[in-house]
Formats: structure tokens, sequence, C-alpha cells
């Protein structure tokens, strides 16, 4: 009974219905990433207008990372038993309510100060349905171009074609920096957070058009209603959340040594200006988004695991030259910087898809958003890593080794130890 389901959903599905889930899938993505960037974005001056000193912003920001990652998850078992549609629109609208709610965050302040903080780590928490808008899309899209397998050009470019979906990243994190230059003089980051809650009616409208992939589809209630989060940790799905989860983490802390505390780290451990350091990252967001396309493309090519470990073994090896660069040369630091970036960043495209290639139908949405979520879990072990260097006494040099290339280094390791996919095999449960 379920192959006859399975057969007559996918039937269903044309080029025209993907090529539609891709378009809304990039724009959801988007929107979600411009919300959870323009967060760390306005933080400084969400702190300066509400009073915060600066050990009470950094612990805010813990906790809403903790919150994020446990919100993130919680996502994944709802699009495993409701579908992936569903999961899409209320992420995307999590989002969106983040956005609005963290716009009167400074009239709750004005009622009480510790209010205020308790309801911004709640709201924020609330956009981690935002960040595991690419979960779930990875799940989504996996299994709708599994439909086009029987189209030999399609199925080869299925990682290339994800991977434009998934440069939502960088281009959300522009248009979050755009919105501040261009709405904090007019309404102040009250402004800010109300507009980014708007491209929400179009996705919401958009997803009418969504049709909900044929795998899920075709599983009977009582399979898609049983997911839990020990189904994780069987069977099949159990190396998967291992050797794909655990590298996801780790990876994580190089995130945030060299990519989210990126101007502390160029400013104090390498000798670049501020100004300088601002226009490293310009160049840092255009090389991840180049880096998305290839590391897509030579995942469909040579495998996703084998592209995403031999990147990461090749991050490693760019910023630990840069942290022994000559400071102050600018020139090859930021080509270094810019090598570390495209290694690192990039191969997420390939492994967000590689994830959902990983998983069996039944766990796939809830074990992407529990790979998805051990990201920011790794965001927080690293800044409490990268605090205790620095309290130590230790420079940037020596956070940026420990906190930064080992761990990656140790993730491009480890992923060799998931199931490979060949990239002309194409799962259809």
């Amino acid at each position: 009974m379920t192959d006859t389901l399975t057969r007559s959903s996918t039937e269903e599905i044309t080029p025209r219905d993907v090529k539609i889930a891709s378009w809304i899938c990039f724009f959801a993505w988007t929107s979600a990433v411009y919300d959870f960037v323009l967060f760390g974005n306005l933080l400084p001056e969400l702190a300066a207008d509400l009073g915060w000193s600066e050990p009470q912003s950094t612990q805010i920001n813990t906790w809403v990372t903790l919150g994020t990652a446990l919100v993130a998850f919680s996502i994944g078992p709802i699009a495993d038993r409701m579908g992936r549609r569903k999961g899409i629109l209320i992420a995307v609208t999590g989002a969106a309510m983040a956005s609005l709610l963290t716009a009167t965050v400074g009239w709750v302040s004005g009622i009480a100060a510790g209010l205020g903080i308790v309801f911004l780590v709640l709201v924020r928490s609330l956009a981690g349905l935002g960040y595991a808008e690419q979960a779930i899309n990875a799940a989504y899209l996996n299994e709708m171009y599994a439909t086009q397998a029987d189209d030999p050009v399609r199925a080869r470019r299925r990682g290339l074609i994800y991977s434009l979906v998934q440069s939502g990243w960088p281009v959300g994190s522009v248009l979050a920096a755009g919105s501040v230059y261009l709405l904090m003089p007019i309404g102040g980051w009250q402004l800010c957070f109300v507009v980014a809650a708007l491209p929400v009616v179009f996705i919401l409208w958009a997803g009418r058009y969504l049709k909900e992939s044929p795998q899920f589809s075709g599983q009977s209630q009582d399979e898609t209603g049983s997911t839990s989060l020990v189904d994780v940790f069987r069977g099949e799905s159990l190396r998967a959340t291992v050797f794909i989860g655990l590298p996801f983490m780790l990876t994580w802390f190089g995130v945030l040594a060299f990519s989210i505390l990126g101007t502390s780290f160029l400013t104090s451990g390498k000798n670049i200006s501020f100004d300088s350091a601002l226009t490293v990252l310009v160049i840092s967001n255009a090389t991840a988004f180049v880096g998305y396309l290839f590391h897509g493309w030579l995942g469909d090519r040579i495998g996703r695991r084998n592209t995403i470990g031999l990147a990461w073994i090749a991050c490693s090896v760019c910023f630990t030259a840069m942290l022994f660069a000559p400071d102050g040369n600018f020139p090859l630091i930021v080509a270094l910087y810019s090598a570390g970036l495209f290694f690192l960043i990039g191969p997420f495209s390939a492994l967000l898809f590689f994830t959902g290639e990983s998983f069996p139908v039944e766990t796939r949405a809830t074990g992407a958003a529990l790979v998805n979520a051990m990201g920011q879990v790794g965001a927080i072990f690293a800044g409490i890593l990268v605090t205790g260097i620095l309290a130590a006494g230790q420079g940037w040099i020596t956070a940026g080794m420990i906190a930064g290339c080992l761990p990656i280094l140790l993730a491009g390791l480890l992923v060799f130890g998931a199931r490979n996919v060949s990239p002309e095999t194409v799962r259809a449960d």
C-alpha cells in the first residue's frame, strides 16, 4: 500500500513543481537568515539603548544561542509528523514573529529591566525556528529532487541546485547589513526588526504552491506519527547522527572563532585595522557565496562526504597558515582568511544535502534538525572555550588554534565515518 501511495505521489510532482519549491525555499531561507543575522548585527545597539553592560550582553547572547538550539531541534519531529511543507511555513512564521516581538523589547524593558531580558531571550529563542529552516529545506528538497531521477541531467546537478538555495545565507547576511545602514537613521533598531517580518507575507502566499514531498506523502500515519528523538539514535540513523552531527558541531567552533568573531580576531590577533577588518568580512561573504556553489558542484562529482571532509581539512591548513602569517600583512592575511572561509562555509551546502541523503524518510527531518541544532551547541561551547583562553592571558593566535583550527581538522576527519553516498544514487525512501 505504501509503495502505491509513494508511486502515485511521485507522478504528481513535475519539474515545474520542483523549480517552484526551490525558489520558495530559497526566499524562505533568505528571510530566516535576514532575521537571524540581524539580531547579531544590532545586539550592540540594543545593549546601548537598554543599558546593558558588555558582560550582560554576552551572557544574554549565550542564553539566546541555547534557546535557539532547543527550538531549532523541536521543528524536526514536527516536520516528520505533519509534513515538510507545514514545517517550512511554521519555521518562516516563527522567524517573523520573533522579529516583530523583538521590536517591542524596549517597551517591555521599560516596565521592568529584568523582565525585558527574559522576554528577549524567549523571543530570540523563537527565532530558532528560522534557523531550522535550512534543515527542513534539506529534507524536503532532497525528497523533491529524487522525483527527477529519471532525468540524468537534473539528477547530476542536484547538489549544485541545492547550493543555490543554501546561498540564501550570504544573501540574507548582506540584506541584513544593508537594512541596518538604511533603516537605523529612520526608525532605529526597532524598525529594522519590523521590516524583517514583512517577507513572511510573500512566503505564506507562495506556500500555497508548495506540494508535499512524495516520500512523506507515501508514509502511513503510523509511520510518520512514531518519530521521536530516540529514533535518530537507532539503526541506520545512528551512524548519520554521530558522524554528521559531531562534525557539524565541531565546525561551528571555527565559525565562531573566525567568522562570528572575525572582526575581533583580525583586529586584536593580526593587527588589522577595524575598517580593513570590515572590508575583509565583505570579501568573505562573497567568498562564501562562491564556496557554496563550488562545493555543491564538486559534491555532484566526487560525492558529498568526500567533498566535505577534504574541504574542512584544507580549511584547517589555510587558517593555520594565516595564524602564523606576519601581523599586518593585509594581502596575505586576506588571501588566507578568504581561502579558509571558502573551505569552511562552502561545504555546508553539500553537508545539508548529504544529511538528507543519510537519514531514512521516517527520521529525515528530525535527524536534519538535530544535526542543524548541533551547530548552535558548538557555538556555545566555542564561546566558553574562547573566553576561557583569553581570560587565562593567552592571545587570539592560541584561541584560533585551539578553538578553531583543531576542531575543524577533527571535523574533517570524523565525517569520513559517515556512510558514503554515490552522487549518482537517488534515494527514494
